[in-house]
């Protein structure tokens, strides 16, 4: 059944519309939660690090752990939240977090909690101020420090806390939750419509719900063709063609191929490479003709993110795989 909040505000995004209210309401990472759920059952809760990729549960946890320690009303005075977008400077750690660990609850048993969320947007100077912080109001309040890099956040910090890695969810964790919505939202989609959107998601559960609303939006029916098209991703039917002219046609005539239709469907080449990529894997190739053409890929890749001329990197893809097709030829005589 759909909670109270989800009635009465229909125009919420679904990320926010559907975030999880409690820890038994999270789909993913069971261990942790069940570890997590110890600790505030025997109300000896560590600081904590949370670290992953984005959409994998992240700030849902440390929400939902939250809103199950204190009551609405404790709620903004024994939660301090901050995130990327809030200045979070060394004069903010010095300021506003140290006067909120600082000041006891005199009505209140328990400790306070900071949030940090995007932590691995903090200075180094920040950070270090904030390890001094973090030791010495430890009796009052305990730090949650969420980021997408552990390697970002300085080893002080780290020893400090204990870590737990969100890993990017499955397809059997994403599925019934993204039926849930569908339910809910009453949402007519295909098995392969659900497939794309689960792949293109990638392990993220945010993108997903994302994809999904604003495919729900545009197409009454949500089918393969119409997620890939929404998103603006090339569909699978396309990539398939543009393999075949770059292994099959001669370079003008792939060329001008895949150059009409980046244009027809807005296609960028850097998405592109990234499907040319996989079926790079799938195609049955000699190790080391494979290991060439990967490394010219990788290399048109890396000119593609310095921003250079997308014709010059289509040429020079279409060239790799001539190249290719040339070893295999001279090979097999």
């Amino acid at each position: 059944m759909m909670d109270e909040k989800a009635k009465t505000t229909p125009n919420l995004p679904w990320v926010e519309k559907y975030r999880p209210k409690q820890l038994d309401d999270l789909i993913s990472h069971q261990d942790i939660i069940s570890t997590i759920n110890k600790f505030v059952s025997q109300n000896r809760l560590p600081h904590l690090l949370f670290y992953g990729p984005p959409g994998t549960g992240k700030t849902s946890t440390i929400l939902a752990v939250a809103k199950q320690m204190y009551t609405p009303q404790e709620f903004h005075s024994m939660v301090l939240e901050l995130n990327a977008s809030d200045d979070r400077g060394i004069g903010i750690v010095r300021g506003q977090i140290l006067s909120f660990a600082s000041t006891r609850t005199i009505f209140k048993k328990g400790f306070k909690l900071v949030i940090l969320d995007e932590a691995d947007a903090m200075t180094r100077d920040a950070q270090n101020s904030l390890r001094r912080v973090i030791e010495k109001f430890t009796d009052n309040v305990r730090f949650c420090i969420i980021c997408n890099y552990l390697s970002k956040i300085i080893p002080a910090l780290q020893s400090r806390c204990t870590r737990f890695r969100f890993a990017p969810l499955s397809t059997e964790q994403m599925i019934p939750r993204l039926e849930h919505v569908i339910r809910e939202e009453s949402v007519t989609i295909t098995p392969d419509g659900m497939n794309a959107v689960v792949t293109l998601a990638n392990g993220d559960m945010r993108k997903s719900l994302n994809i999904l609303q604003s495919c729900s939006m545009a197409y009454d029916e949500i089918g393969e063709d119409n997620v890939y098209t929404c998103v603006g991703h090339p569909l699978r039917k396309d990539i398939e063609n543009i393999v075949y002219w770059i292994l099959n046609e001669n370079f003008t005539t792939a060329f001008n191929n895949i150059m009409n239709l980046k244009t027809a469907k807005g296609l960028a080449l850097q998405d592109i490479l990234t499907e040319v990529h996989q079926y790079v894997h799938k195609v049955d190739l000699p190790m080391h003709v494979r290991l060439h053409l990967l490394e010219k890929m990788a290399e048109v890749e890396y000119r593609l993110v310095s921003g250079t001329n997308e014709k010059i990197q289509l040429s020079s893809l279409i060239a790799a795989f001539q190249v290719t097709r040339d070893m295999i030829v001279a090979e097999a005589k």
